[in-house]
């Protein structure tokens, strides 16, 4: 191919290989992310960033099936387009988990008015139950402990925290049928 045969250590010879590139196959790339990806608007988002993609990494000079090459670089890139997804996505969950807010899919200001809701759930839960059974259910659903760690929290068996928990969920659902 001869657009690929200038030396690419320049950066403005290389805008000009991916510009090329891009009058050449633009279609044949925006139709393989669209398929990959399915949703137009991160399909467009990821077309421009291959653009910059071949910017630092153009094809090599030598190159004899260009389709072919794209093609394994843009899965390439939209692997790890949803690898930095998912590792983004994974660290404002464990940042909510720290900080103690939800990470609904309702939106930032549902999570307010949802941990709201809980707070004064557990609150009645409290005021209801005895203490170890509203402290065991606090423990395992707000906090989201599991058994053995509420069990080491409240220094019992996990057996007893799983009878406080059972017990107490039964009290609750009488409460909630009652009214």
């Amino acid at each position: 191919m001869a657009l690929l045969s200038v030396h690419t250590d320049n950066y403005a010879t290389r805008v000009n290989i991916a510009a090329k590139v891009f009058v050449q196959y633009g279609d044949f790339i925006h139709t393989v992310i669209r398929y990959k990806v399915r949703n137009e608007a991160q399909a467009d988002d990821l077309f421009q960033d291959f653009f910059i993609s071949i910017i630092s990494k153009p094809p090599p000079p030598s190159l004899q099936n260009v389709k072919g090459y794209l093609y394994k670089a843009i899965t390439h890139d939209i692997i790890d387009a949803m690898r930095r997804k998912e590792r983004y996505e994974g660290r404002i969950r464990k940042y909510g988990e720290k900080l103690n807010y939800s990470t609904n899919k309702n939106g930032f200001e549902n999570a307010f008015l949802e941990k709201e809701e809980l707070d004064r759930l557990f609150a009645l839960i409290k005021k209801r139950l005895p203490n170890s059974e509203s402290e065991a259910i606090a423990l395992r659903y707000r906090d989201s402990h599991s058994i053995k760690e509420v069990a080491k929290k409240m220094s019992v068996e996990k057996r007893t925290v799983s009878s406080y928990i059972s017990g107490g969920l039964k009290k609750i659902r009488q409460l909630l049928t009652i009214k």
